[in-house]
């Protein structure tokens, strides 16, 4: 791609010259305000050029890709890769040299991110494009740079400050790329396991999401200088809980769970200071919410007082018209959107020209057009792409994998990965397991980078049996390919796991979901790849019962964006570990936990159900919801919200408050003390959990309030202080005002959502 660098030099110089001139528009001077450099900008533009910021394009190199790939029958169904019938990459070059594109997507490289800067460089006037990507945990949709553990496995460290931190070492990363705005946090509230997308998610409970959402938006945005990146929170809103478990599909809910549920992350956002917002592919009680004005308008804008711009996901403006059908044609969808609310188009070729035609009908007014543009300009110029429009290719690999980002990376790893089960198997002694079978789909695959993943070099990927070689070269480990695709698995692979297990020590099989987004139509999990049910795809099981008939102790490790309902694992085998999708260094870190150099300290950060028939399974579900139990089978989920083990253990006591009434606009001190009783140090994860006992309207069992990472010595007691302040007891009345009311309050405390591991007190509001 050495043809991406012929102009750019040229063009620089160009634009360096233009700067110098003592006639240099306003819009051009870097020490003039923000907000005049926008004005006197947006005054100089045409129509065109005003709705050409508002539509985004994939990639030059996208679209030759899959056209030679892809039919336009092939279009239709498809949310991760495009071309434009009718019109081909040097078309897209073309309206960028003429200013008429204002944001790409779906570019990959430093060298066309540049290259396609150089044509925006050459419009009349030289309005540079936003870059945005899918940098959902590090820039990882891109190769070579830091994949971190995906968010459910960020979220089940309960660390604040290492969301942050990878936040800002993912914007260093994608600013070194020439990339500007990812499209993350994904902040939705994951209530249904079959969703191919809880991976995304920071999980189900609105505080958890809420707080790591904030920390994610600020560490991502900085203060929003050439050094930062633009977040993205999404998507707005409901689409987590699809009535049938599948993405896009319609979410109908009430008023009061949308708010209490659903709304709080994306509030917490805007707080956080998110300067963009994506809306949801699904339909809103009837509604799509790219054309819903309570959402954009009413609530976002009103409501939060938002003042970033909305871009649309995929397509969806136009699946108002081809899907939902509550616009007749094309061009009244993007009519309904942009007055709705919307900002920005992703993506297409007939956006301009119809918008255009809109506004000369008189039916959108040119004030509202230049409502969004001034929106995304105010971005440009604040993340200084005017005075910096490139990278520098030479330096670029300074920061991406660099060795401070590599370690943030295998700590996060460290820190994601939940034990749920173990019965004095773990940690292995190498001396006694001399010899250990490792098998399974994800046991020596780079599924384990997890989905939103590129191809990455091998030397910047460990496996899981790579881990383990690594980590105890003394072991003789047995590896058994079971090849990469759980749906088509050979019945003598599986067999000859059961034979070689019979003459090994120790069993490690290595089962989950498959996420890799290079064989889109064969992934189990991920975006746009819902289930049924939660259960282990193909042979996974057999594969699982066999080996550990061999008589022999077996462990599971599960790599998956998703809850799997492995009940028969969990009452057979003796240890389970829960990787998630650990990212570059997942192998390492599964191997260290595995062999006792780190001590697991994760909970989960959604329920995981014993199968699909127990969905909605969530920890805060309302007091009736197992008035009656399920007959046959249990009620109980397989594992709890907040759950998960160590190698050490730890004892609660003397929970207390420092008072036992409080006025309504009062704040209470809970306290509560924490002893490793155990030989091994350690950190664990205190959870605070609140319940309004009566109430005008009913209220979960429980609720997340607050939580504390605290690292103990063996023997030693820590004392970890919460402070309840009123909008820790707020709730929605009859009328969804917000209101504390009157009354008792229990307060819970303990290493998990379980009632069995909570002592309780209470308090009174006066």
């Amino acid at each position: 791609m050495k043809f991406y660098s012929i102009s750019i030099l040229a063009v620089a110089i160009m634009i360096t010259a233009s700067c110098a001139s003592d006639n240099a528009p306003l819009y051009k001077d870097s020490s003039a305000p923000v907000e005049k450099r926008v004005e006197d900008l947006l005054g100089r533009m045409t129509l065109e050029e005003k709705v050409g910021q508002m539509n985004q394009f994939v990639g030059l190199e996208h679209i030759r890709k899959n056209e030679a790939l892809l039919s336009e029958e092939d279009l239709k169904n498809n949310t991760a890769n495009a071309f434009y019938p009718g019109f081909s990459a040097d078309s897209v070059a073309e309206w960028t040299r003429k200013g008429l594109v204002g944001s790409f997507l779906h570019v990959l490289t430093l060298e066309e991110a540049n290259y396609l800067q150089s044509l925006a460089m050459q419009s009349r006037l030289a309005i540079p494009v936003i870059f945005g990507i899918d940098a959902i945990h590090g820039n990882a949709n891109a190769p070579d740079n830091t994949v971190y553990p995906t968010n459910i496995g960020l979220a089940s460290s309960f660390d604040l400050d290492l969301a942050y931190r990878i936040a800002r070492e993912t914007a260093a990363e994608m600013r070194a790329m020439n990339m500007h705005w990812t499209f993350n946090p994904n902040v939705e509230v994951a209530r249904d396991p079959r969703w191919g997308r809880v991976g995304e998610t920071f999980g189900e409970d609105p505080y958890l999401v809420s707080l790591m959402g904030a920390e994610t938006v600020r560490g991502y945005q900085g203060d929003l200088s050439s050094d930062d990146v633009l977040a993205c929170i999404k998507h707005f809103v409901g689409g987590s809980q699809p009535i049938n478990g599948t993405n896009g599909s319609p979410t109908d809910l009430s008023e009061r769970t949308i708010r209490e549920v659903f709304f709080p992350p994306f509030e917490k956002g805007v707080e956080a200071g998110a300067m963009s917002l994506m809306t949801a592919h699904n339909e809103l009680n009837g509604i799509p919410c790219h054309s819903n004005e309570w959402l954009m308008e009413d609530v976002l804008r009103g409501e939060w007082g938002f003042k970033g711009f909305v871009v649309s996901d995929w397509m969806d403006i136009e699946h108002i018209y081809d899907l939902h059908a509550t616009a007749e044609n094309l061009k009244e969808a993007f009519y309904q959107s942009i007055m709705a609310g919307m900002d920005m188009h992703m993506h297409g070729v007939y956006w301009n020209e119809y918008v255009c035609e809109l506004v000369r009908e008189g039916r959108i007014p040119e004030s509202r057009i230049d409502m969004s543009v001034r929106r995304i300009l105010e971005m440009k110029f604040r993340l200084g792409l005017f005075e910096q429009p490139y990278a520098d290719e030479e330096t670029t690999m300074d920061v991406r994998l660099c060795e401070e980002h590599r370690q943030t990376a295998l700590e996060a790893a460290r820190k994601s990965i939940v034990l749920l089960k173990n019965d004095g198997l773990l940690p292995l002694n190498p001396q006694k397991y001399r010899r250990v079978l490792v098998t399974g789909i994800n046991a020596d695959d780079h599924n384990i980078l997890g989905d939103w993943s590129a191809d990455q070099k091998p030397e910047n990927v460990t496996t899981v049996l790579e881990g383990l070689r690594q980590v105890s070269p003394e072991t003789d480990f047995v590896f058994v390919d079971q090849g990469w695709d759980p749906r088509n698995m050979s019945a003598s692979a599986v067999s000859r796991a059961a034979e070689a297990a019979r003459s090994c020590d120790l069993n490690i099989v290595v089962a989950g979901e498959y996420m890799y987004r290079g064989r889109w139509t064969e992934r189990t999990s991920g975006e746009d790849t819902d289930r049924s049910d939660i259960d282990l795809v193909g042979l996974q099981n057999d594969l699982i019962r066999k080996v550990a008939a061999s008589g022999k102790p077996t462990l599971l490790i599960l790599i998956s964006g998703r809850p799997l309902g492995t009940e028969w694992a969990a009452e057979h085998l003796p240890a389970i570990l829960n990787a998630w999708e650990p990212g570059m260094y997942g192998g390492q870190a599964i191997a260290e936990i595995l062999y006792g150099k780190v001590n697991p300290s994760a909970k989960l950060a959604v329920t995981i159900p014993r199968s699909a028939g127990q969905i909605q399974m969530v920890y805060n579900h309302k007091p009736s919801q197992y008035f009656h139990p399920y007959a046959v089978t249990p009620s109980t989920p397989l594992y709890p919200f907040g759950f998960g083990l160590s190698y050490t253990r730890y004892e609660y006591s003397d929970l207390r408050t420092d008072r036992t009434e409080i006025p309504a606009d009062g704040s209470v001190k809970v306290s509560v003390d924490v002893k490793n009783v155990g030989d091994m140090a350690g950190e664990e994860i205190v959870q605070l959990y609140i319940r309004d006992r009566f109430s005008q309207v009913t209220r979960p069992v429980k609720e997340l309030k607050d939580f504390a990472r605290i690292s103990l010595e063996p023997g030693e007691t820590k004392t970890v202080e919460f402070t309840v302040t009123p909008d820790k007891l707020r709730f929605l009345d009859k009328d969804l005002k917000p209101v504390v009311e009157p009354g008792e309050f229990i307060l819970m405390a303990g290493p998990s959502s379980d009632d069995r591991d909570l002592l309780k007190t209470g308090i009174y509001v006066k």
